[in-house]
């Protein structure tokens, strides 16, 4: 997993270039045209639009992030429909990597999510991880020589699992990114998926100090 910022809004006004979170505190100030470009109480109007829930001027600002995940996390994030995505093409490239697999056991009281890592011993003698190592090895074999035997990409991939790496290219307003590390920084998301949310996290709060004070992210 690896998460990484590509790129994020800014502008130009009256000469003075804008960080995305000064942009977002200037179109909020339209109504006060004088008072635009005063940047010594941002952050006080930034907690005020937090804590009233003035969620517009949150959208005039947009933040990339590139992600590298499994293909079984990546239709989670995918699911996030206010985000627009460039994924990874397996019809046009050949897949190289494969994402590590943790075992955790089961959870007893929320039948979609997991406990303590463990490995277990299948059928009586080999463990698990050996198990997934030789499993994944043979997926690989197979796919490649499909590929050597002329089969199309797009039909090769069929036999690869869902621990097949995949890499991202997800963007979204301001707005969203909150909404998405609100939700998926939460314990209750599948930890594969959280620890990329919490990656992004890391981004955004270096890139939006005052909006995630306000939010206590």
């Amino acid at each position: 997993m690896n998460v990484k910022l590509v790129s994020l809004t800014k502008s130009l006004v009256e000469e003075k270039e804008l960080s995305a979170e000064e942009l977002i505190v200037y179109v909020a100030r339209v109504s006060n045209p004088s008072n635009q470009l005063n940047s010594e109480t941002s952050d006080k109007l930034i907690a005020y639009m937090v804590k009233n829930k003035h969620w517009s001027p949150f959208e005039m600002c947009d933040m990339t992030v590139e992600i590298v995940t499994s293909r079984g996390i990546a239709q989670q994030i995918l699911r996030h429909r206010s985000f627009s995505f460039q994924e990874f093409s397996q019809r046009y490239a050949e897949v190289t990597d494969f994402e590590a697999v943790q075992l955790r056991k089961a959870g007893t009281t929320n039948r979609q999510s997991s406990s303590e890592v463990f490995d277990p011993i299948i059928d009586g003698n080999v463990e698990a991880s050996r198990l997934i190592e030789n499993h994944l090895k043979e997926s690989e074999n197979l796919y490649k020589s499909l590929l050597n035997a002329g089969v199309a990409k797009e039909c090769a991939r069929f036999v690869l699992p869902l621990t097949t790496q995949t890499k991202i290219y997800m963007k979204g307003s301001v707005r969203s990114w909150i909404h998405y590390l609100q939700i998926r920084c939460d314990g209750h998301t599948q930890l594969e998926h959280q620890q990329i949310a919490l990656a992004i996290l890391d981004v955004f709060k270096t890139n939006f100090p005052n909006i995630s004070k306000a939010l206590e992210l």
